[in-house]
């Protein structure tokens, strides 16, 4: 019974959070007041106020997070909406994700190599770059933590829509495919989001670029893990 009670209390928590972010945001559409910021703040603020452990808040939060692959399936009727686009530019896609993959499992490795991590840390930050299903999939398979993966997947999310708007300026990139690429592959589901709210095609291309990603990182990241450890 007292499951059951916290259970729903982490719920209701998690998605009040995420509506009241959601009407902020649409009252003041900044990058820093994106819903997932806010009501991810707030929830670990609830947390540590009250001293609630990860665990307890995952009696719930657990049947949140599940409902993150009917999410991502839904992403599939933008996909169709664009086939043709899609069929068209099939190689340019499948290049750049597969490049921008490889650098995200690069960058993590080697970067968190340099600074004398962990092999624990660094098998839990290899696979930040997919989305969460797959990254703590991969994490756990490799010898990494799952939630410590999660934390990391969060944070290249929210890193990456947080800088991308300075990056592609400055790097003059306007084409729809390639800046679809580049949130796909680097900043999972929460880059497809900011992608998709700014333009149909976009979030298309990053869906692909999400998905595909999500494929050859699971099949090179423990390959190339155990070559560069």
């Amino acid at each position: 019974m007292i499951q059951i009670l916290l259970a729903l209390v982490m719920m209701v928590l998690t998605i009040v959070s995420y509506i009241a972010s959601l009407h902020l945001y649409r009252q003041h559409r900044r990058i820093y007041t994106t819903p997932v910021i806010i009501s991810t703040l707030v929830v670990i603020v609830f947390l540590l106020l009250f001293q609630v452990p990860y665990e307890t808040y995952m009696i719930g939060g657990k049947w949140i997070d599940r409902l993150l692959g009917p999410a991502v399936v839904a992403l599939a009727y933008p996909l169709y909406q664009y086939r043709k686009v899609l069929k068209e530019m099939f190689v340019p896609i499948v290049t750049g994700t597969t490049v921008g993959a490889v650098v995200g499992i690069g960058s993590g490795l080697l970067l968190s190599k340099w600074a004398g991590f962990s092999n624990l840390i660094i098998h839990s930050i290899v696979p930040k770059s997919v989305t969460t299903p797959v990254a703590m999939s991969i994490s756990e398979s490799t010898g990494g933590v799952m939630p410590l993966t999660a934390v990391f997947v969060m944070i290249a999310g929210i890193g990456g829509m947080l800088i991308h708007p300075l990056v592609m300026r400055y790097s003059g990139l306007t084409h729809s495919v390639g800046r679809g690429v580049g949130m796909g592959s680097a900043s999972h589901a929460i880059g497809t989001a900011a992608s998709m709210e700014r333009d149909a095609l976009e979030g298309s291309i990053s869906t692909v670029a999400m998905v595909l990603s999500s494929v050859i990182v699971s099949i090179v990241a423990p390959g190339l893990t155990l070559l560069l450890l």
